[in-house]
Formats: C-alpha cells, structure tokens, sequence
C-alpha cells in the first residue's frame, strides 16, 4: 500500500506594519517588503494574503496592489485563494478592495 504524499502547510502571508497575524506563514512590515514577498511567492499558490493599507508614515500598501493590478493586466495573475484587506481606515481598505475585485482577485473585509 502506496504512502499519501504529505500535504503541504498552506501559504498565508501578511503585509501589515504593526498587527503581529500570527496565523500568517510569512509577514512584511513594509510595501517594499511586501513586493520582495510577493515576488518570492510568484509561482506558487497563495492561500491567503492579509493586506493592511496604512503602513506607517507615508507607506501604504498600494504599491503592492499595484503589482497585483499590473500581472493580472498582463494576463498573469498572482495565484491567490483569497485576499483578505484589513484595515483601521475604511476608504483606504474600500480602495483595495474594489481594485482587486476589478481584476477578478477574491477579496474580502476582514477585521482583525
């Protein structure tokens, strides 16, 4: 009798300043950290990605939306079960989150 391959842990990964998400497997502290994960994780499928929009001083998190937006324009979307946008500023999570539905990411408002 064959042994099941063991099934891998899924890939959840965070982009947030402050919250700790420690169900997260892997979390940036900075848009540009988040863009270096993002591109890390490019070929393989993400189960997860928590997005926070402020992310301290003048960083947010739309250059990682950004990135986002331009591989599914390019025909060559993230591979990402669901986005989940957390944020204490609504119009900046609304931003997000209506960005990424355009271009067919699933997202979702989560309060963390």
């Amino acid at each position: 009798m064959e042994e099941e391959p063991p099934v891998p842990p899924p890939v959840i990964l965070g982009i947030d300043d402050l919250r700790p998400l420690p169900w997260t497997t892997r979390i940036a502290r900075s848009s540009g950290e988040g863009v270096t994960l993002l591109h890390e994780h490019r070929d393989s499928f993400i189960d997860e990605l928590w997005l926070d929009h402020d992310l301290g001083g003048d960083d947010s998190i739309l250059p990682v939306v950004a990135l986002l937006e331009e591989a599914a324009f390019n025909g060559r979307p993230f591979r990402i079960g669901t986005v989940f946008v957390h944020s204490a500023n609504p119009m900046g999570a609304e931003t997000v989150v209506r960005s990424l539905t355009r271009w067919n990411y699933r997202v979702r408002r989560a309060t963390v």
